[in-house]
């Protein structure tokens, strides 16, 4: 059973794979087609050729744990990627709706709240805190610095 939290990142090797290979053989094809590293806890999804056979490599705070799914009927739909792409990197609600054989063209996504990217500028947390007027309720601020 697969646990994804929305920490996690997740990436599909675009490349026809070898259901052969093994953590090894697959933890190779992470670090050297992919330049990553496979301890960082993020999920690294193989395919193979005739896309029917999935792989997902990733560590677990002690060893490596491969996951392997065979489809008795059906492809897997793998995510679009650029021709010279050699990853695609997705969320956990795609990986799941790819193993479950959801046809990823035709679904539609609502719009979400997404948290803006942080701005260039720094603002001393003291005077946003006088300008939002919660200096009490913070522990840390004093009444000389309000």
């Amino acid at each position: 059973m697969l646990s994804l939290s929305p920490n996690i990142r997740i990436f599909v090797h675009t490349r026809p794979t070898d259901m052969r290979k093994q953590f090894n053989g697959l933890q190779a094809i992470v670090t050297h087609a992919l330049g990553q590293d496979v301890m960082t806890g993020d999920y690294f999804v193989f395919f193979n050729r005739r896309q029917h056979r999935c792989k997902i490599l990733y560590w677990d705070r002690d060893g490596l744990v491969v996951w392997a799914k065979r489809l008795e009927r059906g492809r897997f739909q793998t995510p679009a990627a650029d021709d010279d792409a050699i990853t695609v990197e997705i969320d956990g609600t795609t990986l799941v709706m790819i193993l479950g054989g959801v046809d990823l063209q035709s679904v539609q996504r609502r719009k979400r709240y997404q948290v803006p990217p942080p701005s260039s500028t720094t603002v001393d947390s003291n005077e946003e805190n006088e300008v939002h007027g919660t200096a009490e309720y913070l522990p840390n601020c004093s009444a000389a610095t309000v």
